[in-house]
């Protein structure tokens, strides 16, 4: 109850903020010069607004794009109002691993620190489809592309971090909506594929889990390797951005009737820059954050079994793609 008055009010919370702050406001007084970060779907909606924020905090971002023509237009953008800014653009598609093990190569060949990973891109509410690789598409795009992309930067990161001995900053970009999967077992390990009893709203939630039990699993081994990053999932808040082309009439409806609980881009981009540059959230890691404060995600999130479950099951895929 505390958490829906708090998105209706405003409310700052324990952080000293809440869902009617902004990304700037979170991050405000922080140099960040000496950071590298990377941000998946950086060019558009609330990831613009990461990428736009972060470099005004002077960290210098690596746009990971499907579309570089977006997002040379969302960094000239930025450098337009913001002359020091440093934005560079590289090619990557999640929904192939191919593209993905790519992208590493050439991002490891420019020889930069990596400081901060944020797993921001997504599609949402999708019609079944299935990847070129032979994959679900949101599961595809939203969990298996950040997993394999995380796995592959992981000893990049382990070097800067030992190297700078600057904390490194894994943050997963969930919803709400991991709440709403599939009953009974949260994820259909078995018919992951399965287009009979596809629902785009539950493979969507499906997603959104995994990135929850992603991180979780991700945090634990980076503990017991005692590795100097941490890694959290956020929930963004309810904005209207790119993301909803499929059901945009839906959204817009929905709006009206919701309004109050709903945030601009910059409130939106907001607790994943708090995340990813504030002090306060030093050390914090396995985490689960809504409007900037820690907040207690459902108990499918928590279940470290699954967590397992799933982090067994994403490399088994992965290496079945592999061998195709």
């Amino acid at each position: 109850m505390v958490g829906v008055i708090s998105l209706i009010t405003g409310m700052a919370g324990p952080s000293g903020f809440g869902s009617a702050s902004t990304a700037e406001q979170v991050t405000q007084g922080i140099d960040a010069s000496n950071l590298t970060a990377i941000i998946t779907g950086g060019a558009s909606g609330i990831g613009l607004e990461t990428t736009r924020v972060l470099a005004l905090r002077k960290v210098h971002v690596i746009i990971a794009a499907r579309n570089i023509e977006s997002a040379e237009e969302a960094k000239q953008q930025i450098t337009q109002e913001n002359k020091s800014a440093r934005v560079d653009i590289m090619k990557l598609d999640l929904c192939s691993t191919k593209s993905v093990r790519s992208f590493v190569d050439n991002f490891i060949a420019l020889d930069l620190p990596l400081n901060i990973l944020i797993n921001n891109a997504g599609i949402m509410f999708c019609p079944f489809k299935i990847s070129e690789e032979g994959i679900e598409m949101q599961f595809a795009t939203n969990h298996l592309g950040h997993f394999l992309l995380t796995n592959l930067l992981l000893d990049k990161m382990k070097q800067t971090a030992k190297t700078t001995g600057i904390e490194g900053r894994i943050i997963n970009l969930s919803s709400i909506a991991h709440r709403y999967t599939y009953f009974r077992k949260g994820i259909k390990f078995e018919k992951i594929n399965d287009k009979k009893g596809y629902s785009s709203k539950k493979a969507y939630g499906q997603s959104k889990l995994a990135n929850i039990l992603h991180a979780n699993e991700l945090s634990r081994r980076l503990q017991e390797e005692g590795v100097n990053i941490t890694v959290n999932s956020v929930h963004p808040g309810v904005i209207m951005t790119p993301l909803m082309r499929y059901s945009s009439y839906t959204m817009h409806l929905l709006k009206i009737f919701s309004f109050y609980i709903w945030k601009n881009v910059p409130q939106g981009a907001a607790t994943t820059c708090y995340v990813a540059l504030h002090p306060s959230v030093k050390g914090v890691t396995g985490k689960y954050f809504v409007d900037c404060n820690e907040f207690k995600p459902s108990a499918y999130a928590k279940n470290k079994l699954l967590a397992k479950k799933l982090w067994d099951f994403s490399n088994k895929l992965i290496n079945s793609i592999s061998k195709a």
